[in-house]
C-alpha cells in the first residue's frame, strides 16, 4: 500500500474525429514526463472530442485504441486514464478505460448522459458506480455530466479519489470550479478534474481549469486556464486519514438508497 499517488493530468486540445492524431499527441505528452507517475489522466472522449457522430468514432474494446493505452501503461509503469466511444453488444458507450501498468482494463460507463446536447439519444447510459483499488487507494471514476449528480459521487465505499474527465465548455466553467471544489468538501476526498482546451469541430470552447483538491477543499494545482499544460500532483493517504479521523464528517452522513 502506497502513502503517496503521484498523478499527471494533462490537459490537451483535441483534434475533432482524429483518433490516430490524438493518440500521436497524448503519446509525445506522456513520453515527455520524466518523474516517476502513478497515475496519467486524460480527458473525456479525447481521442474525438465531445462528439455524437458515434458511428464515426467508435471503437471496441479490441481497438487501436485499447491497446495503445496498455500499450503504454506497460511502458510508463503507470496506470492511464480518460474515455472513449465504444461500440459493444450493438450499443454505444461513453466509457471511461482505467487500464493499469499489467494490462489489466477497468472501466466506468458514464451514468448521466448529457441530454441537452443529445447524449441520451446516441449512447447508452451506465448502470454501475465503481471503485477501482489500484496501488492501496480506492479511487471512484466518474465523467464530465456526473460531476452535477452528488447523489451518484456520494462517499459511502470510503474512496480516496474521485476522479473526473471531461470535455465542459467555457460559458458554464463556473459551475465546474465550484462542483470539484464542493465534491471534495463533502465527500471529504481528493477531486480531481481534467478538462481539455482550444475549440472543437461544433466550435464550442473549452478554458481548461483542469485541478486537484484536498479534502478540505484546497485547491493544490497551478492556474492552467486556456493552455496546454502537464502537472503532477502528490496525493497522500495520511491527509485523507487524519482530516477523516479529526473531523468526522463522513460519520454524519445521511443514509439513503439509490434507484437506479
Amino acid at each position: 500500500m502506497a502513502d503517496t499517488l503521484n498523478i499527471a493530468i494533462i490537459q490537451s486540445n483535441l483534434v475533432w474525429e482524429n483518433a490516430v492524431q490524438n493518440r500521436i499527441n497524448f503519446q509525445t505528452k506522456i513520453e515527455a514526463i520524466v518523474e516517476t507517475v502513478d497515475l496519467i489522466v486524460l480527458p473525456e472522449m479525447f481521442t474525438s472530442g465531445f462528439n455524437m457522430n458515434a458511428q464515426a468514432i467508435a471503437e471496441t474494446m479490441q481497438g487501436e485504441t485499447v491497446s495503445w493505452m496498455q500499450d503504454l501503461a506497460k511502458q510508463k509503469q503507470a496506470a492511464i486514464v480518460g474515455s472513449v466511444a465504444v461500440l459493444e453488444d450493438s450499443k454505444y458507450y461513453n466509457r471511461l478505460l482505467f487500464v493499469k501498468p499489467n494490462g489489466e482494463i477497468i472501466h466506468y460507463d458514464k451514468r448521466h448522459s448529457f441530454s441537452l446536447a443529445g447524449e441520451d439519444k446516441v449512447f447508452t447510459a451506465g448502470t454501475k458506480k465503481v471503485i477501482i483499488e489500484y496501488k492501496g487507494w480506492n479511487i471512484c471514476p466518474q465523467v464530465c455530466y456526473d460531476l452535477r449528480f452528488p447523489v451518484w459521487a456520494r462517499n459511502t465505499e470510503n474512496y480516496d479519489v474521485l476522479l473526473y474527465v471531461a470535455n465542459w465548455p467555457k460559458q458554464r466553467i463556473a459551475a465546474w470550479d465550484a462542483l470539484l471544489k464542493a465534491r471534495a468538501i463533502e465527500n471529504m476526498t481528493y477531486c480531481i478534474g481534467v478538462n481539455r482546451v482550444g475549440l472543437d469541430g461544433n466550435s464550442f470552447e473549452y478554458p481548461g481549469h483542469s485541478a486537484v483538491y484536498d479534502a478540505l477543499g484546497e485547491k493544490l494545482t497551478s492556474d492552467n486556464s486556456g493552455k496546454e499544460a502537464t502537472e503532477i500532483i502528490t496525493l497522500n493517504k495520511s491527509h485523507i486519514e487524519k482530516n477523516r479521523r479529526h473531523l468526522g464528517f463522513l460519520n454524519d452522513k445521511d443514509t439513503f438508497n439509490l434507484t437506479v
